[in-house]
């Protein structure tokens, strides 16, 4: 056994096929109901950075699976992946992900471009799509800071692993379509790290009260959506203490305005 390529999924794919997730044989039939499903993604970028932010809940039909699942991963010093669709794929094709990177960087002795590392998301999207059309999708979101083009970006994919640069925000999953309107509203060219931070939550809140496979903070449990903040220092998951403070600031403001702040009309 030599490890030959650069790209640990294809050199999985010659020695032991069977381990990769989207070679495994499913019986016929739709399997989505299955498994635990995650739910909405949202991200944002900033000057001097990107953000992502995963809500917690995990759903199966219309019953609420588990209630701090985690939806968003690094991916390596300066990536994270978030994830939506099936939760149990999802996060195998994650840690399959970060073994990918991890793997070329020793092979080849330095770090993939982002438009690599997206390029080999996608091609891994791609192998998953026979368990995709049985129900069983994935649809990750993957979002970095690019120390080439000194920037955070943002890429979406489908699942065919059909990839897609976003502009400025993006989200996936059930509630994606309410918290990109929220983004649209908040969104502003000029956000600092805090701002951003705050953007995303307000996000995740608003999908959450249209959409109810999107869970909100959970004050009783307290319970927060996982943040992931990446600059050029690196990538850091903000600890629950710091979001907390960001979810409660905002539930308060909610009490007085349930709808939210308001754009600016100019």
């Amino acid at each position: 056994m030599a490890p030959g390529t650069s790209s640990f999924a294809d050199f999985l794919g010659a020695e032991a096929p069977d381990l990769l997730p989207g070679r495994r044989a499913v019986p016929a039939g739709n399997a989505g109901d299955l498994a635990p499903h995650g739910t909405t993604i949202v991200a944002a970028t900033f000057p001097g950075g990107v953000v992502m932010a995963g809500d917690r809940r995990a759903t199966m039909g219309n019953i609420i699976a588990q209630r701090d699942i985690q939806k968003v991963f690094p991916a390596d010093e300066f990536s994270v992946v978030g994830i939506a669709g099936t939760a149990g794929l999802a996060v195998e094709m994650v840690r399959l992900f970060q073994t990918e990177l991890e793997h070329y960087e020793k092979i080849e002795g330095s770090t993939l471009s982002m438009d690599g590392k997206a390029n080999r998301l996608a091609a891994l999207i791609r192998g998953n799509l026979g368990l995709a059309m049985q129900g069983l999708a994935v649809v990750p979101l993957f979002a970095g800071y690019d120390l080439v083009a000194d920037q955070g970006r943002i890429f979406s994919y489908d699942v065919t692993g059909g990839r897609y640069e976003e502009t400025a925000f993006h989200s996936v999953g059930s509630g994606s379509l309410f918290a990109r309107g929220s983004l649209k509203k908040l969104y502003r060219d000029d956000l600092d790290e805090t701002g951003a931070v705050t953007a995303v939550v307000q996000a995740l809140y608003d999908a959450a009260d249209d959409d109810s496979a999107t869970g909100g903070p959970d004050i009783t449990r307290r319970i927060f959506p996982v943040v992931h903040v990446i600059t050029p220092a690196g990538g850091r998951r903000m600890p629950d203490s710091e979001v907390s403070v960001v979810a409660d600031a905002m539930l308060a403001s909610r009490m007085q305005r349930p709808d939210g702040p308001a754009a600016s009309l100019t």
